[in-house]
């Protein structure tokens, strides 16, 4: 008989007459136990550990089991050193099921305590399909610190992106803390290298989004191109009619603030609203209820309205406004219902599962500027921008996209307040490609300081293309006034020309709605499509080609809830904006 078959027979003959075991059987649940795991529960740690030991001295067949519980208890209470002395006299080829993995995910933190974090990475190539939930957080926890001290910061990163979607509370804080100081650490050209190879759905791009702004810098905007309007109207299993991806939600809270000095921008939101919600022709007579509430002056104030809104029983959140408000919401573990915010965060922070951001972003006007210019071959650009922050947001977003399309800045100015003779700052940013083919200027300012502007370009030769954010348009018709605008173009909301099908004439309204008119008009049309977008919140999030035509501009989503605008052209002819080419199209890629 060969000799390894008389050694198994040998084997499970002594097993049987004297013990001889090769694994720990499964410990019972006797009384110590039980005692033993509420000592462990209750964060009595020390105690855990000493009673862990009692058992597995009393307990012969389970003791591998319960030193591995004691390391454990010692390892929860920061005592590494002594918790490593147990697992010696512990050998995992005795231990079975869920302990084998427990044993190696604290053999690894122990690697990672002598910095082997190669040592540890190996330990940790475990299956998340075999452990249970808290033993995959734990790996995937020493994983991200085993990737950061090999210096692998964007797989660490990523792992901790993963692990992010499992946390809550002070876990997930401290966790995303991380995230965005590991990526932080790094410099801004690697950010935006490695961030410009990631596809637009990949989990680590809003995190290279959100170190990137602890620098100052943004990644180009991965432009959303949908070909599907929502809504298409579609046969239920009856002979009845329903319009595809429309849910349409019960009780509504809206969260603006009633004072303070964003009172008139939330008037002119809650009035656009409003104006939607009672020519609302699909929702019938069972039209949902709208609830408003003060968000008040301050972040904290807006979470304490979305909180009350929940405990009122409402079943969708609209707001609140501002950045900051919107950041902190975002970053609340408690959010229960889905919130359609008015803004995307200041700090980068992407909306929760099932809620969306959106609002009137400059980043925006400033990338599709870009996008415009490539498409049409130009490949030099100057910047001539005032110094308000959306005006620096535009020209930021403008700069990145149009670089990471192959084309050039070769000139950029600043205008300072009161300022009126720009001959200097046109010498600086147009410089010498003043009537060159192939270039074109970016302007990002107010009505009146573009007023001044482009008659002292045209004064100093400059006859190439000029594109400019909405911010260069009042709003209003003013012929007499914006005749100095002659050919600038500029991108804005389709509703202020009438340049969106299916939506309220705007003649109509503003004859009767103070607060859609001029300055407020574009803040009335997206109180327009927040209602609008409202019913196709959870579509829009998991179809992406799909889009709303809003009175904002083409609404799609993407991948992390944040919705994009794609806006309209328009050109000034004799005074007055008119739409020039519907919207952007094309990939604007340079050749």
């Amino acid at each position: 008989m060969p000799v390894n078959v008389r050694g198994i027979l040998l084997c499970l003959l002594l097993s049987l007459l004297s013990g001889c075991a090769t694994m720990d059987t499964a410990p019972s649940q006797g009384v110590q136990t039980v005692a033993a795991d509420e000592l462990y529960q209750r964060g009595e740690f020390r105690a855990a550990a000493d009673a862990y030991l009692q058992l597995a001295r009393s307990d012969s067949s389970a003791r591998g089991h319960y030193r591995l519980r004691a390391a454990e208890a010692l390892r929860e209470e920061g005592d590494l050193p002594a918790a490593g002395e147990i697992l010696q006299d512990v050998r995992r080829k005795r231990l079975a099921g869920e302990d084998v993995y427990r044993y190696d995910l604290l053999n690894a933190e122990f690697a990672l305590n002598r910095q082997q974090p190669e040592d540890a990475l190996a330990l940790l190539a475990l299956p998340d399909s075999a452990l249970p939930p808290t033993l995959v957080l734990r790996r995937l926890e020493l994983t991200a610190r085993a990737q950061q001290a090999t210096g692998d910061r964007f797989a660490a990163s990523r792992t901790r992106a993963v692990l992010d979607r499992s946390l809550g509370g002070t876990d997930r804080e401290n966790n995303r803390r991380e995230i965005v100081d590991t990526l932080a650490a790094l410099d801004a050209t690697t950010l935006k290298q490695r961030g410009a190879e990631l596809p637009p759905t990949d989990l680590l791009r809003p995190w290279i989004e959100r170190a990137l702004r602890k620098q100052g810098q943004v990644l180009p905007l991965a432009l959303q191109r949908p070909s599907r309007p929502v809504g298409t109207l579609q046969q239920d299993g009856s002979d009845r009619w329903a319009r595809e991806g429309y849910r349409a939600p019960r009780r509504i809270a809206l969260l603006l603030p009633s004072s303070g000095a964003l009172k008139n921008a939330a008037a002119a939101i809650r009035d656009g609203f409003f104006a939607a919600w009672f020519n609302d022709t699909n929702a019938g007579p069972d039209r949902g209820e709208v609830q408003t509430y003060d968000s008040g002056q301050s972040s904290e104030d807006a979470v304490n309205a979305y909180r009350q809104a929940v405990k009122d029983g409402a079943d969708r959140v609209v707001g609140p406004l501002t950045r900051e408000a919107v950041g902190l919401l975002f970053e609340q573990s408690d959010l229960t219902i889905p919130v359609l915010a008015l803004n995307q965060s200041d700090n980068g922070a992407t909306p929760p599962p099932g809620s969306i951001a959106f609002g009137l972003l400059p980043d925006t006007e400033g990338a599709q500027a870009a996008e415009r210019m490539a498409s049409m071959g130009i490949r030099e650009a100057a910047v001539i921008a005032a110094t308000d922050d959306w005006a620096e947001r535009a020209t930021l977003a403008f700069r990145v996209q149009f670089e990471s399309l192959g084309g050039a800045i070769v000139g950029e100015a600043r205008l300072r307040e009161g300022e009126v003779n720009y001959a200097g700052l046109i010498r600086e940013s147009v410089g010498s490609f003043a009537t060159a083919s192939g270039a074109a200027v970016f302007i990002s300012m107010r009505p009146q300081q573009a007023r001044l502007l482009m008659p002292q370009l045209r004064l100093a030769g400059v006859s190439v293309p000029v594109m400019a954010s909405s911010h260069v348009y009042s709003g209003t018709l003013n012929a007499g006034l914006d005749r100095d605008l002659e050919g600038l173009e500029f991108c804005d909301a389709p509703w202020l020309f009438d340049a969106g099908a299916g939506l309220p004439p705007r003649d109509q309204i503003v004859r009767g709605i103070d607060s859609a008119r001029g300055s407020g008009a574009r803040l009335f049309a997206l109180g327009l499509d927040a209602y609008a977008l409202m019913p196709y919140m959870d579509w829009l999030g998991t179809h992406p080609d799909s889009y709303l035509p809003g009175a904002t501009g083409q609404l799609a989503s993407d991948s992390f809830g944040r919705v994009h605008r794609l806006l309209t052209w328009a050109r000034f002819e004799n005074g007055v904006a008119r739409p020039v080419s519907g919207l952007t199209l094309g990939d604007g890629r340079m050749q």
